[in-house]
């Protein structure tokens, strides 16, 4: 006979969180892996414009990160056409260059410690929304990860290639996870690669909500206890690890050659 029908909705929340953490496995992708197929999934969820975007993690070394070479889209980066590259953008590994705009992800990384990924790209829906000036609004639970934790740059700054932008935009994002910029795109981090890329696709799908229920009718708040609740329960990283492991099986089956070697679980067969 069942024993938690009379079990606090806190307690079973908990429960869930700790049997998450016994369950569900780590996944053995190293970072580069990671990034491409951030990369890959992000360019089936929408995020491709062009040459323009970039996705970033940070390498071993302190003071630089592994981006995507300017010239490849989304769609053709793999594990081993990545670049590592310093604060400066100086490529350290790899051939080719870093996009210019890399350069505020810099600011980013020295503003936020806790950041280990930087994701920002121009989906139509997140651009769409910043063209009216309006900041993200979350009213839907799916959307809550981003509730309190979305800001807002209402000024364009122009092209992101400045220290200027840098500071600009590491300061407007504080202590949050995302940022909808004006005119101009999004931007989320995370403390992995994991984090930021659901996070990213999460992001399109909160605009491209708040803009067709906008064309419906007034959007209603949500009780923000509730809202806040629901941040923390979705959160998680054993949480983020699922979402990103079945975005990776998903982009994989569309994508092999994103990768080039196998993960060290797909080595022993597991």
């Amino acid at each position: 006979m069942t024993g938690t029908l009379r079990t606090p909705k806190a307690e079973l929340a908990a429960l869930a969180h700790r049997t998450m953490r016994e369950v569900i496995p780590d996944n053995d992708f190293t970072p580069r892996q990671k990034l491409a197929l951030t990369c890959r999934i992000l360019f089936d969820g929408g995020h491709d414009s062009g040459l323009a975007g970039q996705i970033t993690t940070r390498a071993e070394r302190p003071g630089t990160y592994w981006t995507q070479r300017l010239g490849l889209g989304f769609d053709e980066v793999t594990e081993d056409n990545l670049l590592l590259v310093d604060e400066d953008l100086r490529v350290l590994e790899g051939t080719g260059m870093a996009n210019p705009a890399n350069r505020f992800h810099s600011w980013v990384y020295r503003a936020r410690p806790d950041v280990g990924c930087v994701i920002h790209t121009h989906p139509a829906h997140v651009s769409a929304l910043s063209m009216l000036e309006k900041p993200l609004m979350v009213s839907h639970m799916d959307t809550c990860p981003l509730y309190d934790d979305c800001a807002f740059l209402e000024e364009w700054p122009g092209i992101p290639v400045g220290n200027e932008e840098g500071e600009i935009i590491s300061a407007a994002l504080g202590d949050k996870r995302a940022l909808l910029m004006a005119h101009h795109g999004m931007l989320v981090t995370g403390r992995t690669v994991e984090e930021a890329c659901v996070l990213a696709l999460l992001f399109e799908r909160a605009a491209r909500l708040q803009l067709l229920a906008a064309a419906a009718g007034t959007i209603r708040e949500i009780p923000a206890h509730l809202a806040r609740e629901a941040h923390d329960w979705i959160s998680v990283d054993k949480r983020n690890q699922a979402s990103f492991a079945y975005y990776a099986r998903r982009a994989l089956r569309t994508h092999p050659d994103c990768l080039t070697t196998a993960p060290a679980d797909a080595k022993d067969g597991s």
